[in-house]
């Protein structure tokens, strides 16, 4: 008999198997697609709990977490409905998408069909554990490398209410699937329009979802009846009573590798279990992880996080430019009733933003400079002055003017001493350029 492969590989395969698990929850809660949601919860809680006991019990069989093993142990009885199950939900929803009458679903039959869903997927797994209990025969038996492991005793009710469960919702489901695909057929000049609106599915995911659920109903049926199969091999004794089978129910075995992978039906218990879990982790990835949406959504998740750390080494140049440009003061000048307005551009650079405070320069750029967004800050213009008689005579538009005299209400423009040369010629050709607008007007 060929010997285990070593339980570092498995952790390793365990682990990836929870987070392939784990990266599409997020858009399939989101299109509440509850059977795939409830077969990934499923399979990686298992994948977790596997590489976790894989982890604590290498190379050893203490008994050192007896509640946590009691927990472990009775999610592994649900697993045994548990994936089958989800795989109903699923075949049942895509039969409910090929037979609809109407494309149009109210509040209230989603809601029903959500309730249903979770019934199947996680009302059958408890009942699960609760009829496997009646047949458990210890707590749980702690195999080394491999952590507690579930323990049915040998007895005839264990078929009916442990080892057939997974035969008979994978044959139910088998018979969703067929009748699908029979609508799907007979109904093949509605099919594209139903699978487009019904459920918010689209053709390709249907198409996944089937072969999914498909695949899970051929591993389920053939490996549910050789499990039967070999239980029954091994020889199954009648029922005496309650207390027969429960009398060493809180006695723990703790069987050492060297005895249990050179069993068959111990070695097939205890590796057969974990390693269908990673299976049907990579089985559901490759349904789902490279499909379009998923390939979105990565890409969605690539430019959070790339304009995330984006904004966080930007912010700290931003503010040292706004703090460089604060000291520039805000200029005015007062050419016959024009106020100067401040302009506040924004200079474009590569994923740096810097805010200044600069005056308007017309027709001064040059294509090597940095593009300016500019955007004035209108101010209202007071009432105009009576024209001085140099200055109402037409066709001066081109000529310069002598600055007007002051009047009472406006304060004259002028230039800080402490400015440079440089800002006091832009305030010259500004003044003349509202000069000459004024006097146009």
């Amino acid at each position: 008999m060929m010997p285990p492969p070593p339980n570092q590989l498995y952790t390793v395969f365990s682990f990836i198997g929870f987070v392939m698990c784990a990266i599409p929850m997020y858009w399939h809660l989101k299109a509440q697609n509850i059977g795939t949601c409830l077969y990934m919860a499923w399979t990686g809680l298992g994948c977790l709990i596997q590489c976790v006991n894989s982890i604590m019990w290498n190379k050893n069989m203490v008994n050192r977490a007896p509640v946590y093993c009691d927990i472990v142990a009775r999610i592994q009885a649900g697993h045994n409905a548990a994936i089958p199950a989800c795989s109903l939900c699923i075949n049942r929803r895509l039969y409910k998408i090929s037979t609809a009458q109407t494309s149009i679903v109210t509040r209230a039959e989603k809601r029903r069909e959500v309730i249903i869903e979770l019934l199947i997927g996680l009302g059958i797994p408890i009942l699960q554990i609760v009829a496997q209990y009646v047949v458990s025969g210890r707590r749980y038996v702690i195999y080394e490398d491999v952590g507690p492991m579930l323990y049915t005793a040998p007895r005839i009710p264990s078929v009916p209410l442990f080892s057939a469960w997974p035969v008979v919702i994978g044959c139910v489901s088998f018979v969703y699937c067929v009748r699908t695909i029979y609508h799907l057929y007979k109904r093949q000049h509605l099919r594209n329009e139903i699978i487009s609106s019904k459920y918010g599915v689209n053709r390709s995911l249907y198409i996944r979802l089937m072969m999914l659920a498909g695949a899970e109903i051929l591993g389920t049926i053939p490996l549910g009846s050789f499990i039967i199969v070999l239980d029954v091999k091994d020889g199954l004794r009648p029922w005496v009573s309650w207390a027969d089978v429960h009398r060493n129910y809180f006695k723990i075995m703790q069987i050492p590798s060297s005895v249990w992978k050179h069993g068959r039906n111990s070695a097939i218990g205890g590796e057969l279990y974990r390693w269908l879990l990673v299976l049907c982790a990579f089985v559901f990835f490759a349904f789902f992880g490279f499909a379009d949406e998923a390939r979105q959504n990565y890409r969605h998740a690539y430019w959070s996080l790339a304009s995330l750390f984006n904004h966080s080494t930007s912010s700290g140049t931003a503010i040292g430019s706004l703090h460089a440009t604060s000291s520039l003061p805000q200029l005015k000048s007062n050419t016959r009733g024009a106020m100067i307005s401040v302009v506040k551009t924004r200079i474009r650079r590569d994923s740096t933003v810097s805010f200044s405070d600069q005056l308007s320069v017309p027709s001064t750029s040059t294509p090597s400079e940095p593009k300016l967004d500019v955007a004035i800050d209108q101010v209202p213009l007071p009432e105009p002055t009576a024209p001085s008689a140099s200055s109402s005579a037409d066709g001066s538009q081109g000529q310069s003017l002598q600055p007007p005299k002051t009047t009472s209400g406006i304060v004259p423009a002028s230039v800080p001493p402490q400015l440079p040369d440089t800002v006091n010629s832009t305030i010259a050709s500004t003044s003349t350029f509202f000069s000459d607008a004024a006097d146009t007007v």
